[in-house]
């Protein structure tokens, strides 16, 4: 039940998640290169500066993804007392 209560807030996180990834990616592709990031759909484009970018793209969405979602949590949990997740991690 708290996992359903929990699922418009998890939305509208992912939501703002993406916003702030886009523009985070943004900003620190700007101290890596003056031009724009090189797109997959571009024929003039080199491979390497391509990777670095999706790479660097895939690392800063995921890490602010995590970051936005603990912290959606945190505070769901704070306002209504109970964790929607688990508590720890599973053992292998």
């Amino acid at each position: 039940m708290i996992k359903l209560l929990f699922k418009p807030v998890s939305i509208l996180s992912g939501l703002l998640a993406a916003l702030l990834a886009r523009g985070s990616f943004s900003l620190i592709w700007r101290l890596v290169d003056d031009e724009r990031p090189p797109q997959s759909d571009q024929r003039a484009v080199s491979v390497p500066k391509l990777a670095l970018a999706l790479a660097l793209e895939g690392a800063v969405s995921r890490a602010v993804k995590g970051l936005v979602d603990h912290a959606s949590r945190q505070g769901f949990a704070g306002f209504t007392g109970r964790w929607p997740g688990d508590e720890k991690p599973e053992r292998s």
